[in-house]
């Protein structure tokens, strides 16, 4: 070949060449989205995201190894063979989070380990083909550019554009794909973009490839099953939630950081964040009045109180039954919590619209980042975080969260803590207890039965003993002023325990938590 000729040659297998390039980071990308949405379906559906992701994480990443291992034994017709692998991985991977869901939905509440089975099954089923696609990539890219590319040079071009897929989809994965289309059609979207591929490289190596009719027949085909899957989505989600959650539901949404479901029955509605009961209609004014107001009525006339979490709105309802309540500032996390509160009827009759009340401030972030950032001081102080189920949430209730309300809590302040049940988790709750005292804080604990869960504990910890209040506002189910003295008295399955304070080094709450709750929930 003349020199001449060369360089046309070269630009007639340019596309190709940027084709495959292309192909390693939508590989990587759907690759990482598989694994991340195994993880969130694993912690919504099973609790304990920490624990969830690092195991979905693992055995993963192992599954990739094993794929990359086989790539080994697929010596001809390697273009043939990653177009099935592409195939496999976006039908297998697409429909993963809608199988998931469906059996989830089908299963009893005690089978957890057939369901543990199927979704580690296809966790290593989608990692070993995974694993399989970067290694074929680059065999092709060697075989048919092998005047341009050195070794090196060929791992360090396929390996970036891995890396920046990665990056890319682990951004856009809880920012934009889960909110705006759900853990299934992310899924499938992801699964079209792997069939995309395939298409992709049918086109391209159409020249070399041995029955170019039938792989152009398992694109199609792979490529109907997942739109047909998309067009039923709304109805899978719906059908398995309404499976799973027993009554109606009303209103779905996925956030950035949990999935939200409101329910509806004659028995009323409830609330579920990942799956967890946050509160029932019928009974959770028992848990509002017992959490808000012994520490409220205790101070006598709070002008500025804190609530920390309790973004559904019904903490603050109780607080601005007191007219000396000047400002309430609620911290809440997840925008999408408080936006649906403030704006659904059925959530806003719950609240009484107090997320619309001209005394309230609504700050959306974290609220560990913002203690530590805020310079501000509260009478009150009501935290109502859910349980430690994780640790992410573990540290809330570490000695330094506890520390920086007590930076916060005014002299003859009070802050009021949920803390779990004392019954159920009765190492738990004296856990908390030590840890609050560890900060120089007095304790008072308390508990209250609220049929939905059981007996359910709370602390009141201030830099003063606590004092029976004189009055409870008017209009009370509940609370009543010659019944509080009972909630501080603990029977002997409840009373206390020698327990080590809960560190943000250690976590142990998170260990003993687990522990304890696991119990009840076995078979």
């Amino acid at each position: 070949m003349s020199a001449s000729a060369q360089p046309a040659a070269a630009a007639r297998i340019a596309p190709a060449e940027v084709a495959l390039l292309a192909s390693v980071f939508v590989v990587a990308a759907c690759g990482l989205v598989y694994e991340l949405a195994a993880g969130a379906l694993a912690s919504y559906l099973l609790g304990d995201s920490v624990l969830q992701f690092s195991t979905i994480i693992g055995s993963y990443l192992f599954a990739m190894g094993i794929g990359s291992w086989l790539s080994r034994f697929v010596e001809r017709q390697l273009i043939a063979q990653f177009l099935r692998i592409e195939l496999l991985v976006g039908l297998v991977g697409g429909l993963m989070p809608a199988a998931l869901f469906i059996a989830h939905s089908l299963l009893p509440a005690s089978a957890l380990l057939p369901f543990r089975v199927l979704l580690y099954g296809l966790v290593l089923l989608v990692g070993t083909l995974v694993g399989l696609e970067i290694p074929l990539v680059m065999r092709i890219l060697k075989r048919h550019f092998s005047q341009r590319y050195a070794l090196r040079d060929l791992v360090s071009q396929v390996l970036t554009f891995d890396y920046l897929g990665a990056l890319v989809v682990a951004l856009a994965f809880p920012l934009l794909f889960v909110p705006q289309l759900g853990l299934v059609r992310t899924g499938l979207f992801f699964g079209l973009l792997n069939t995309a591929v395939a298409v992709w490289a049918l086109w391209l190596f159409r020249g070399e490839l041995r029955r170019l009719r039938a792989h152009a027949a398992a694109c199609v085909a792979v490529a109907g099953v997942l739109l047909l899957a998309w067009a039923q989505a709304d109805r899978i989600s719906t059908w398995a939630e309404d499976r799973f959650y027993g009554d109606s539901v009303v209103l779905r949404s996925s956030s950035a950081y949990q999935r939200i479901v409101v329910t509806s029955s004659a028995a009323g509605v409830r609330l579920f964040l990942n799956g967890n009961l946050q509160f029932h209609s019928r009974d959770e004014y028992r848990y509002h009045e017992a959490l808000v107001h012994p520490a409220m009525a205790a101070h006598g006339a709070p002008r500025r109180v804190l609530v920390l979490g309790g973004g559904d709105g019904l903490a603050v309802r109780e607080v601005l039954k007191y007219p000396t309540v000047q400002q309430v500032t609620l911290v809440e996390l997840d925008p999408q919590v408080t936006r649906l509160f403030a704006q659904q009827p059925l959530l806003r009759a719950l609240n009484a619209d107090a997320l619309h009340s001209p005394r309230l401030r609504i700050v959306n972030t974290d609220a560990f980042g913002w203690l530590d950032q805020s310079r501000e001081v509260f009478d009150v102080i009501v935290v109502d975080f859910p349980d430690p189920t994780n640790f992410s949430l573990g540290k809330l209730y570490t000695t330094s969260f506890y520390q920086l309300v007590d930076q916060h809590l005014a002299a003859d302040g009070y802050a009021v803590v949920q803390t779990t049940s004392p019954l159920v988790a009765r190492r738990s709750f004296w856990t908390v207890a030590a840890t609050i005292e560890v900060t120089g804080l007095a304790t008072t604990p308390y508990h209250a039965h609220v049929p939905s869960f059981g007996e359910w504990g709370f602390i009141i910890a201030s830099h003063r003993p606590w004092r029976q209040p004189q009055a409870l506002p008017a209009g009370l189910r509940f609370l009543t002023l010659e019944g509080l003295p009972a909630l501080m008295q603990f029977p002997p399955d409840m009373a206390r325990l020698p327990a080590e304070p809960n560190r943000l080094s250690n976590q142990l709450l998170v260990h003993t938590f687990e522990e304890e709750w696991g119990r009840v929930h076995q078979p």
